[in-house]
């Protein structure tokens, strides 16, 4: 079942449970799928590669405006912010965490053979590719760099 039929499913159970955020939240997701579909020139649909990118940016936009509204002081917007992340959270991989992040990235680094910071760019390169969708880009590269430097991760 591709990601648009699940959640065209999910929307409709939403609207069955009169759940409004999660209905709001899965129209999005549902818009942005459109949205990248007709800019392909439809047809065929999206590949899962485009889909988990598409859920990705999603989740980097609504994480990023929850920080901007936690931080002029609007909690009633970050609210609905942090609802619709969660929503978009269920159609990503689990995400890993600090521990497993950290051993896989250690696997990255001795099969590119890298050996210091100088060498950032051929683990990321590896990095984003592999773990796309499992964590978020930002973690990734802080992590890279304190591995890369030797620094407490």
């Amino acid at each position: 079942m591709s990601l648009k039929q699940k959640v065209e499913a999910d929307i409709k159970q939403a609207m069955l449970a009169k759940d409004k955020a999660r209905l709001q939240a899965l129209r999005g997701i549902k818009s942005q799928i459109l949205l990248a579909e007709t800019e392909k020139g439809g047809g065929e649909g999206l590949s899962p590669d485009t889909e988990l990118k598409l859920l990705t940016k999603a989740a980097k936009q609504r994480r990023e405006s929850a920080e901007v509204y936690a931080k002029q002081n609007r909690p009633d917007l970050e609210e609905v912010e942090l609802t619709e992340l969660a929503v978009i959270e269920e159609y990503l991989p689990k995400q890993l965490d600090e521990g497993d992040l950290r051993a896989r990235l250690l696997d990255i680094i001795q099969r590119v053979g890298a050996t210091g910071p100088s060498d950032m760019g051929k683990v990321m390169g590896v990095a984003s590719k592999e773990l796309a969708g499992q964590a978020d880009g930002r973690a990734i590269s802080n992590a890279v760099g304190a591995l890369l430097n030797n620094t407490d991760f």
